[in-house]
């Protein structure tokens, strides 16, 4: 088993048309370096150079954000993760 990433769907090209991904990972952090590992081109989409989450991502585990952890949120097996973009504007 794994934990299962909800790809959101503008950016399922990134992932070869999947909307949902395997991962392995005892951390938020873990699960999206794995994904990275995987497909390469979420590198730039989910993280900002200093490393950081880029500021319009949103991880939910089990439907509850990951926030104020984040990265360092602990996952297990079975868990669920989604990535989300905030948007803006008016």
């Amino acid at each position: 088993m794994g934990v299962k990433i909800n790809i959101h769907k503008t950016h399922r090209d990134l992932a070869d048309g999947q909307d949902v991904v395997e991962v392995n990972g005892k951390t938020v952090g873990d699960c999206l370096n794995n994904l990275i590992g995987q497909f390469p081109g979420f590198q730039e989409v989910l993280f900002a150079k200093n490393g950081k989450l880029q500021n319009w991502i949103e991880i939910y585990v089990n439907m509850e954000s990951a926030y104020p952890e984040e990265l360092a949120k602990p996952v297990k097996d079975g868990d669920e993760m989604h990535i989300t973009i905030m948007l803006s504007g008016g």
